[in-house]
């Protein structure tokens, strides 16, 4: 299982927002390359970056700040927010990104989200964000009504690298993951599923090791890490401790 640590960008700074609330932002670093930089000496492979200005404007504006995480950083970076068309994929991926998170793109253009995917294989992902179960779009502000698991399906078999599933009230809350919503949505699903929203505890990276969580990818960190309630080296450790071998052939 991936621990992907979260860089989420508001005028080209670190920060953190309560329930997708722009208004609710704690900066944490006005330095977004040092803190891929920190991450990576803890011990992490991947970085999780929101442009979150971007995800409202429906087009990149973080791409000075994300160039220089991709020039100062050895992570592999799991980008989302703002990218809406096939040319800023493209653009995205040749400047060093590994993978692109297409959110509002899957619910209004469903069609290029497929295209990606099958042009770029396993370098697309799907963002689903879920307000009670339902998809929000436009850096959440509106709430679909689409339920995740329909939305996960119509990209079965297009070569999409993974699901990431949010569930918007817990994220940045420190209330915990939405478990079992996420494990419900592997469970309908053959793309991997990686669980974002809400992680605050050691207590959390115990539950993700537990053999339910087993068919899930990964989980996204934020908060939690910044403030200490996470410490990075134990859990990546923990994680890497209860990893179910991969099945033979």
């Amino acid at each position: 299982m991936i621990l992907f640590p979260a860089i989420d960008l508001k005028e080209g700074r670190c920060v953190r927002l309560r329930q997708g609330d722009m208004a609710q932002a704690t900066v944490f670093s006005e330095d977004p390359a040092a803190q891929a930089s920190a991450f990576a000496s803890d011990g992490f492979e991947w970085l999780h970056i929101v442009d979150l200005d971007g995800a409202f404007a429906g087009r990149p504006a973080n791409a000075a700040a994300i160039e220089n995480i991709l020039g100062h950083s050895r992570l592999a970076v799991q980008l989302g927010g703002g990218i809406r068309d096939l040319s800023t994929v493209e653009a995205w991926l040749e400047r060093g990104v590994r993978r692109v998170v297409l959110g509002t793109a899957a619910v209004r253009d469903p069609a290029f989200v497929k295209a990606a995917a099958r042009k770029f294989p396993d370098r697309v992902a799907v963002g689903i964000d879920a307000r009670e179960g339902r998809v929000a779009v436009e850096g959440w502000a509106e709430t679909s009504d689409l339920e995740a698991p329909a939305l996960a399906r119509r990209f079965e078999d297009t070569g999409v690298a993974a699901i990431i599933y949010t569930d918007i009230a817990r994220d940045g809350m420190l209330s915990g993951l939405n478990l079992d919503a996420t494990v419900a949505l592997a469970e309908v699903v053959r793309i991997p599923v990686i669980a974002s929203g809400g992680l605050s505890s050691m207590t959390d990276i115990e539950r993700l090791a537990e053999p339910r969580c087993a068919r899930l990818a990964g989980a996204i960190v934020g908060r939690a890490l910044y403030d200490g309630r996470i410490e990075a080296r134990r859990a990546l450790a923990m994680l890497r401790e209860h990893e179910m071998p991969a099945p033979r052939a």
